[in-house]
Formats: C-alpha cells, sequence, structure tokens
C-alpha cells in the first residue's frame, strides 16, 4: 500500500473508532441535542455530515465518481434510535475503508475536479483541488467533526 493511503487510512481508523464510541455511548434523545440552541449542530448531524463527506472527499482523492449527496439535508438529520445510526455510519465507513484499501500507488499532485455542491442553499462552482488536498482535507474535516461530537457528548446535560 502507498505510504500516504497508509497513514491517510491509519488516521481514518483512529477518527471512526472514536466517531463510532460516540454514537455507541448515546440515545436517541442526546444525539438529536443542540448544545447552544437550533443555530448548532447535533452529534447525530455532525456524524451524518462528516461520514458524507469523507466519503465524498476520499472518492475525489482516488479518482473513484462520487456518491450521490444531498449536503443540506446531512444538517436536518434526526435520528429515531441510536442502532439505526450506528448501522448508516458502519455503511459508509466501510465505504471510506475500501476505497482506501488499494494498491494502485496514489498520485498526490493529479488534479481532479470536485463536482458543485450546494452550501446553504447556494450553488457553488466545481472546484480543482490535488489528490493529495482532497484526501488530507477528507481525514482533516472528519478528525473536525469527531472532535466536535466528543465535545458536544461532554457538555450533554447529565442527570
Amino acid at each position: 500500500m502507498d505510504a500516504t493511503i497508509a497513514a491517510a487510512s491509519e488516521i481514518l481508523e483512529g477518527s471512526l473508532a472514536s466517531m463510532r464510541q460516540v454514537i455507541a455511548g448515546s440515545t436517541a434523545e442526546s444525539l438529536n441535542w443542540r448544545p447552544a440552541g437550533e443555530d448548532t449542530n447535533t452529534i447525530a448531524v455532525l456524524v451524518v455530515h462528516a461520514m458524507h463527506s469523507t466519503r465524498w472527499w476520499l472518492s475525489i482523492a482516488i479518482g473513484a465518481p462520487p456518491p450521490p449527496r444531498d449536503r443540506p439535508a446531512e444538517f436536518r438529520e434526526v435520528v429515531d434510535d441510536v442502532d439505526g445510526l450506528l448501522a448508516r455510519f458502519d455503511e459508509i465507513a466501510a465505504d471510506c475503508r475500501a476505497l482506501l484499501d488499494t494498491e494502485a500507488p496514489f498520485e498526490a499532485g493529479v488534479t481532479r475536479v470536485a463536482p458543485s455542491a450546494s452550501r446553504a442553499g447556494r450553488s457553488q462552482h466545481s472546484e480543482t483541488v490535488t489528490a493529495a488536498w482532497a484526501l488530507v482535507h477528507a481525514v482533516e474535516h472528519l478528525r473536525e467533526h469527531v472532535a466536535h461530537a466528543e465535545l458536544t457528548s461532554q457538555l450533554l446535560p447529565r442527570a
């Protein structure tokens, strides 16, 4: 395995384990709790957004077709049960692992076109990034949201 892909896989695994631990240690109520009112993200939102984003950017990084994605819907996520979110998490985590499970050399300097995404209802133009940028962004963005989810979990009101 390419050393860069191996490093990204190791970082990905640590982040996935941490995020799964947050989910598994929660209740549906705590997954949907907003720490500072309606303008803040729930753990469920953080999980769904982070996982879809990670899979999408990893696809860009390795040159696979990006999966369909409804980014605005990710921020409206409400879950009914922990097991359902864990199942969705595990499915996307497996997809992310599979994207990095390759013997092909990683061409870090190759440029890729990231298709346009909708951010807060505004259409955004496609952007051109290197494969290296997409790979690093995938793992750093996931780690950022893992930390958000962990902090939100720590802030939960205790009975």
